[in-house]
């Protein structure tokens, strides 16, 4: 198979058919072999009923349905490693991703490189304080990590075979896709683009908690100066103490007044109190990824699964490596 698209969902009934329409156009005109997986967490709404009636329609719309909600970054990790496409395209169903873009992203995957992301110049609709967040969450996680992500990218993005092997072979349970992708490397290259609003609908993923969550994911996956940082920030509590207790010394030694009244000496207890409750949070968070890195828990499990009854050899967990990978039934419809 030349083309898979690998769409995460979570109640988008809304969504669906519009996105479907729009693609389904510019797919054919790529390739006539592809394929559409909606990876789904479980949903309140229609979504499922909606996309098992228009996979009656044309059986290149597949579904995986997890057994409980496991997030938009499994889920994608999920579609990632039950597609077989040449290449893989990873996008959203709100049409936020714009379908056309695949002709740029095929054409500049057939002259050579094997990711093509897609680079938001204006995120129309979304509030200016989320862009100004976004954008220094990027210039963050870029001077601290140990890879380089280019900013303004989100998940859209285009993947061959080979770079969608090698992230799914890796074993870490965070999900961040930009980062793996990074971490993976081979030939990469970006295609600008202004990102509309949503078709339909309002976003059921937390945004502000998604995007929070992620930017954590960056910080604390890819680099450890956070721990740097701590010890920086206890070098500079102890020198402030070091100069008060010189200058404690000077006034009783001296004989005279040393200008630090007592609100100097509670702004410092309160200093190096924030400095140790700090580092204990970010030992916190490098702890607690390496406890989930240490559970090796699943990282979804499936409930059902549409279209892939032709597809036996992605059934085992050990053909990609995956050992916190685990199956739970299989609808074969």
């Amino acid at each position: 198979m030349e083309l898979s698209v690998v769409v995460p969902v979570y109640n988008e009934e809304e969504n669906i058919p519009g996105f479907l329409d729009q693609i389904a156009p510019i797919l054919d005109g790529i390739t006539a072999d592809y394929e559409i997986i909606f990876c789904m967490d479980p949903s309140r709404d229609a979504t499922e009923a909606v996309i098992l009636e228009r996979r009656q329609v044309d059986p290149r719309i597949k579904l995986l349905k997890f057994s409980r909600r496991v997030g938009q970054p499994f889920a994608t990790l999920a579609g990632m490693q039950y597609s077989i496409g040449q290449a893989v395209v990873v996008m959203d169903v709100d049409l936020q991703d714009p379908p056309e873009l695949l002709l740029q992203m095929v054409s500049r995957w057939k002259s050579g490189f094997d990711v093509v992301m897609a680079q938001r110049r204006k995120r129309t609709g979304e509030p200016i304080i989320r862009s100004v967040v976004a954008h220094l969450g990027y210039k963050m996680i870029n001077r601290i990590a140990d890879v380089e992500i280019p900013p303004n990218t989100g998940d859209f993005r285009l993947m061959s075979r080979r770079v969608v092997n090698e992230v799914c072979r890796l074993k870490e349970c965070h999900g961040f896709l930009r980062g793996l992708v990074a971490l993976v490397g081979f030939k990469q290259t970006l295609i600008p683009f202004d990102r509309p609003p949503r078709h339909a609908g309002k976003t059921h993923y937390n945004r502000f908690l998604g995007s929070l969550r992620i930017g954590f994911n960056g910080f604390f996956c890819f680099s450890s100066y956070m721990l740097t940082l701590s010890t920086q920030m206890g070098l500079v509590s102890v020198l402030l103490a070091v100069l008060l207790t010189i200058g404690s010394l000077v006034e009783q030694l001296g004989g005279f007044r040393f200008p630090i009244a007592h609100s100097a000496v509670i702004i410092l207890v309160l200093f190096l109190g924030g400095c140790q409750l700090l580092t204990i949070g970010i030992l916190g968070e490098y702890l607690g990824r390496i406890y989930d890195e240490v559970r090796q828990r699943p990282k979804f499990i499936i409930d059902q699964m549409f279209g892939f009854d032709d597809q036996p050899h992605l059934v085992p967990v050990a053909d990609h490596g995956h050992a916190s990978v685990s199956l739970a039934g299989d609808s074969g419809k």
